[in-house]
């Protein structure tokens, strides 16, 4: 009798153990609501192949013409149409900056979460997938080149940022598109138009979204002891034709131009999510993450929202719009709150002075914590100072990057070169959540274990 107990115990164990162990078990409570990911334009091809959701896809643009949130909800059809798109991966998808069809994937976006909010908001959620990955090693490769840790009478008089430049130059991609920009935005069309200013941000943008950050955040983050340095820092997106104009508008009217355009206004709000300062971690960004809110400004350059520095001062790192909030009438307040996400940005400065400074909390990455405003569900019911000879995907993935930089200019000959990789490594983590999926694992992996010390605990006390 005490045999057949003991069987019948054992098989009993054995199925729970086999259940807990199945992959099936990742889709308990830990993670019920999360879809995986999937990019707006693929999206919108799985809702296209599908009558149902193409047909309540198209109901729901045609009610969101022209209509405010309540009128559109008023409709029965209208509520029909975005019941159904909640349920499909339309309504979760994200886009990544830089894509192929970027456009067309925040078109896609926006035609969906436009409207679904009540009235203009202050942030706006951001149709970019976050940012997992960290920039320790390119934190590390900058200190080399601002000379942290080297002889402190050598690195104060040196000028990072035009190394930065020098470095630039050995790169066949950044020396290309950097001498694009230059060329296009110190081209004066006539007496009174210093510039095509149109142009002249399509360039920037080229070069902010195809060089490998490695070259770009040096030029736009390097540190500097010195006003000759600052200058040039100031200079580096070539100000006196993408950032300045002849008068500044209001702050707010600013807003209200670049959320006319899906990549300013997603650009925009990637920056909120990103850098809007937080009192509740270590560096004041949220989830500790410099390099979402580094991308997230560089990925404003080149936009009627271009910030720059405001000055030259080579320690007081201030950056802002070219705008200010006279005439903001009964919004001044919130037009000096929006302006202030820029001139007093805790997480932004820090951010900037660490990638200069060549350090970085050491902390694991984690999901933006930023709660930024989401769609609510319906119930179903000039020229540079020198001359210009000087000058992301979710998964787990380990990418090496190298280059080459040499120490005393730029002729190959004239000096030895100094060879510098890094590795970035990136992981899964559950977008909105702190929870890290390491491949082959997962939450039911230690609860086998536990099982079978019962199960010999049990087996012990039989067999007794």
């Amino acid at each position: 009798m005490i045999l057949a107990n003991a069987f019948c115990l054992f098989f009993f164990l054995d199925e729970t153990l086999r259940s807990l162990a199945s992959p099936s078990s990742l889709q308990g409570p830990e993670l019920h609501g999360w879809r995986p990911p999937v990019d707006c334009v693929r999206a919108n091809e799985l809702c296209a192949a599908e009558s149902n959701c193409s047909s309540r896809y198209r109901t729901l643009r045609q009610c969101l013409a022209g209509r405010d949130r309540n009128t559109m909800l008023a409709n029965k059809e209208c509520q029909a149409a975005l019941e159904v798109l909640q349920e499909s991966p339309l309504y979760d998808c994200r886009c990544k900056r830089g894509m192929k069809k970027e456009l067309q994937c925040l078109q896609i976006y926006w035609s969906i979460h436009l409207g679904l909010t009540e009235g203009e908001e202050f942030y706006e959620a951001s149709p970019y997938e976050p940012v997992t990955s960290r920039l320790s090693d390119i934190f590390r490769l900058a200190s080399i080149f601002s000379g942290t840790g080297a002889d402190p009478v050598v690195s104060a008089k040196s000028n990072h940022c035009l190394d930065a430049a020098k470095a630039c130059n050995l790169n066949d991609n950044c020396k290309k598109l950097r001498s694009s920009y230059i060329s296009i935005c110190n081209r004066e069309i006539s007496p009174t138009e210093r510039c095509n200013r149109r142009k002249c941000h399509k360039a920037l943008r080229q070069f902010f979204d195809r060089v490998p950050s490695e070259f770009t955040y040096r030029m736009l983050f390097c540190s500097c002891q010195d006003l000759a340095c600052a200058e040039r820092r100031r200079q580096t997106i070539l100000p006196s034709c993408s950032y300045e104009d002849k008068e500044k508008p209001n702050c707010l009217d600013l807003r209200g131009v670049c959320r006319t355009d899906h990549l300013c206004r997603s650009r925009l709000a990637d920056f909120h999510a990103n850098c809007r300062a937080s009192h509740h971690t270590a560096t004041g960004c949220p989830a500790d993450n410099y390099q979402a809110c580094l991308g997230s400004y560089a990925g404003m350059i080149g936009f009627d929202m271009t910030p720059n520095y405001v000055d030259s001062s080579p320690t007081g790192i201030v950056v802002s719009p070219w705008c200010n909030c006279r005439g903001s009438g009964n919004m001044e307040e919130e037009c000096e709150k929006f302006l202030r996400d820029f001139t007093e940005n805790l997480c932004l400065r820090n951010a900037i002075q660490a990638f200069g400074n060549g350090t970085d909390v050491n902390v694991s990455p984690k999901g933006p914590s930023f709660q930024a405003t989401q769609a609510p569900r319906v119930e179903k019911t000039p020229s540079l100072p020198d001359d210009l000879s000087d000058s992301t995907s979710l998964g787990t993935s380990v990418i090496t990057t190298c280059t080459s930089v040499q120490e005393q200019g730029l002729k190959a000959n004239s000096s030895k070169e100094l060879s510098m990789c890094f590795t970035e490594l990136t992981t899964n983590i559950i977008p909105g959540s702190n929870k890290v999926i390491k491949p082959n694992s997962g939450p039911s992996r230690a609860r086998p274990s536990a099982a079978l010390t019962v199960l010999s605990v049990l087996m012990l006390k039989l067999a007794l």
